[in-house]
């Protein structure tokens, strides 16, 4: 349990912090890590929760917390490649969250993120511009 909690701990910022060196130089609003899985062709041209239609090869992604239009840098951890997407839609799902997935991107971001093969990674997600609640 006190694994957990260490864990968990270190996981999300809640603080402004500053870009490291070597990036656009852009202040992140909050930041956290887990595990992103993508969402593509069952979904594609349905409405998301947001109103909009989701389109799989767009930037995009569902959180379940941040406000419709947040912009997020999401960098995958195992090749450091990074892409920004605008939250337009909830989840993931509860049951997959409880095994730590923390976005969904849509199956575009998830190619130029480079997982499309293995269907989730681990992330870190930075808030660049949250939406309006």
């Amino acid at each position: 349990m006190l694994g957990l909690a260490a864990c968990l701990s270190g996981c999300a910022a809640r603080v402004p912090v500053s870009t490291p060196p070597g990036k656009a130089s852009t202040t992140v609003l909050d930041v956290r890590e887990g595990i992103a899985t993508y969402y593509g062709p069952g979904f594609h041209g349905q409405t998301t929760a947001s109103g909009a239609r989701f389109d799989m090869n767009a930037m995009v992604a569902a959180h379940p917390s941040y406000p419709f239009g947040t912009v997020v840098r999401v960098t995958n951890l195992e090749n450091d490649r990074s892409v920004s997407v605008r939250i337009l839609d909830r989840g993931p799902a509860a049951r997959i969250q409880a095994e730590g997935v923390i976005i969904d991107v849509s199956r575009g971001a998830a190619e130029r993120l480079g997982f499309i093969r293995e269907g989730r990674v681990r992330v870190r997600i930075e808030v660049l511009e949250f939406g309006d609640p």
